[in-house]
């Protein structure tokens, strides 16, 4: 939102949230109608728009991938700076200009003279779109944009573009909407010019729109990917195209770079920054980034591709959940499976920095299901054991396992790695002793008796070894779970232990294979606290689900702007806090296998870096 918002601010259809697509409906609907009854009258300008529409959308959310992904390694990245929450947000409604747009083609295909049955191609046609567009937009934009900069229409409309210091892709159309109509006024004139000169063709305003779409989208995506070699070959180029990094400029100094997309006109008048060849060739020459800690993790469901940093940024920053609008993409999903599978390395999702501490998360290209095949696990250890020995080559301080790359049906918690490779240098991490220290913190005072349910790991033996040391009783309701904690229990601790099957406790420490029926058994307000990295899936209303074993982030944290699978926003996984505590710590031992490092002493340290527990509802 702008510093004090000007009239015509918000899009007419705010309100109506993802309804507003239905807008498009009678539009598309007729267009459909009319092209397959008029036969040989049928007007097939008015059908490509639709698809014109949906080209616009993938289009941009192809630069929206790319800009995530080749930020997040680091090299030829412009702006240092993090993304953060309030600017996805701010930025989620990208496609508003796209559904403007199309609307008022449609509208202008109906009542335009000359709008309907336009022709495929004419040469005439595209070369008076690209003379106007160098001409009189290039021009009246350089002016229209200086006198945005002004600060009366600055503070009312042009700062909400600029709210964006660090800018991505979608960032080029974040603008009030009468800015929007403005600019949509302004691209007009090369079309309009060649409509009434009889010359207009459907290539003509493919090419145009995609040509503009292409600029803004190059000019806000924080790498830079023009080469040097293009502006050798072609030197006046370098006045008829900008580059990323010209652009970013623009955005770090405000006054300086106005042009749209051919910087003459800064040459021209005097305002191009100093400083543009400078940064463009520091840009090309940056190298990728080797970060101090890694978070090795894996994707979760078919739906967790969108949710990956570089998939859908809307749903990315949000918690991690089925919708039902993702099934419609199930083509989709099922093809990035295969890539995946195909593609077989483990590759970056995201980058951060706390402190002086450059962390990465790293993504091992397999699903959930996956790991409970045995006959996958050989393939899934060697890819663990490739990103293991990466971090290794690149002088990784910290390499924390997530998810079940830690499992000990698997790798044994870890310990695989270290029994082949004795001399790493990189530590590995399973956060074990972090996550036992979240949940003994997150069960309430006063608490006499714990129910165990699920599957016993090492985290869940230390969490009930605890319990037993603060006198507090344990149970379980399973017998086969009873004698595992039976067993594992010292001699002094028997007592403490007993096996109940009314499963009246009002604490449950659960973990993966919590069924329905199990829920079913508990006492209203029971509090179900997941000891494995997994939620438990919620089937009582009248029940608690805390969030599995997490910490939030520090405000001081950078670049998070998007959610960790299911945990809520600035909130990380007790297992990926570990490594960085680690790190910061700079303990030099690894937590795997049967070892667990001090449980006061690394939730002391996390306490102190900033991390705090997840708050836990007041009805609790």
């Amino acid at each position: 939102m702008a510093t004090t918002p000007g009239i015509l601010t918000d899009w007419p259809w705010k309100h109506l949230g993802n309804f507003k697509y239905m807008l498009l409906a009678p539009w598309v609907a007729n267009s459909l109608y009319e092209f397959s009854t008029k036969g040989e009258d049928r007007d097939l300008s008015s059908f490509v728009l639709f698809p014109l529409f949906l080209w616009r959308i993938i289009h941009s959310q192809f630069w929206i991938s790319l800009s995530r992904y080749r930020t997040v390694k680091g090299n030829n990245r412009i702006v240092d700076k993090g993304l953060e929450f309030e600017q996805v947000d701010r930025e989620r409604n990208w496609d508003d200009q796209i559904l403007f747009s199309a609307i008022v083609y449609y509208i202008a295909n109906r009542s335009l003279e000359g709008g309907r049955h336009l022709p495929l191609f004419r040469l005439d046609g595209v070369i008076i779109v690209a003379l106007m567009h160098a001409g009189p937009v290039e021009f009246l934009y350089y002016w229209f944009h200086r006198a945005l900069h002004h600060h009366y229409l600055y503070s009312r409309y042009h700062s909400h573009h600029h709210t964006s210091i660090v800018t991505e892709p979608i960032s080029s159309v974040i603008h009030p909407f009468a800015e929007i109509v403005a600019y949509f006024i302004l691209f007009s004139i090369p079309q309009l010019t060649s409509l009434y000169t009889g010359t207009l063709s459907q290539a003509s305003v493919f090419l145009y729109i995609t040509y503009i779409d292409f600029m803004n989208n190059l000019g806000h995506c924080n790498f830079e990917l023009v080469p040097k070699w293009l502006f050798s070959v072609l030197p006046p180029l370098k006045y008829l195209m900008y580059t990323p990094s010209f652009h970013a400029l623009h955005h770090t100094q405000f006054r300086t770079n106005y042009s749209l997309f051919m910087p003459f006109y800064d040459y021209i008048y005097g305002t191009m920054d100093k400083s543009s060849d400078t940064l463009y060739e520091t840009s090309l020459k940056r190298q990728e980034e080797s970060p101090d800690v890694v978070h090795l993790t894996h994707l979760t469901t078919p739906e967790s591709v969108y949710h990956l940093r570089f998939g859908l940024a809307s749903i990315a920053s949000r918690p991690l959940a089925s919708k039902w609008y993702l099934w419609l993409m199930s083509p989709i999903t099922f093809l990035s499976m295969i890539l995946t599978w195909i593609y077989g390395k483990t590759f970056v999702v995201e980058r951060n920095r706390f402190k002086e501490l450059k962390m990465q998360s790293w993504a091992i290209p397999r699903y959930t299901i996956h790991y409970f095949f045995k006959w996958q696990r050989e393939a899934i250890n060697n890819l663990i054991q490739e990103a293991v020995l990466d971090a290794d080559y690149k002088g990784i301080k910290v390499l924390s396992l997530g998810l079940q790359n830690q499992g000990e049906e698997l790798n044994a918690n870890g310990e695989l790695f270290i029994q082949k490779y004795p001399k790493l240098k990189v530590k590995l991490v399973d956060g074990s002793s972090l996550a036992v220290a979240v949940v003994l913190n997150s069960i309430p005072q006063g608490t006499t008796q714990v129910l165990f349910r699920g599957k016993l790991t090492k985290v869940a033996y230390a969490i009930a070894f605890s319990l037993c040391h603060r006198g507090i009783q344990i149970a379980a309701s399973r017998e086969d779970e009873y004698e595992k904690l039976k067993i594992a229990l010292p001699t002094k601790y028997k007592n403490n232990l007993s096996f109940s099957k009314s499963c009246n406790q009002k604490i449950w420490v659960v973990g993966e294979g919590l069924t329905r029926n199990d829920q079913l058994k508990a006492l209203k307000a029971t509090i179900f606290i997941p000891s494995s990295q997994f939620p438990a899936k919620k089937f009582r209303k009248n029940c608690f689900y805390l969030d599995p074993p997490a910490l939030v982030a520090p405000s001081s944290l950078e670049n998070l702007h998007s959610c960790e699978n299911w945990l809520p926003r600035r909130v990380m996984s007790a297992w990926r806090v570990a490594g960085i505590v680690h790190a910061l710590e700079g303990w030099n031992v690894h937590e795997l296998g049967d070892s667990m490092f001090d449980i006061d002493k690394i939730w002391s340290a996390t306490l102190h870096h900033g991390f705090r527990p997840v708050q836990i509802p007041v009805s609790i």
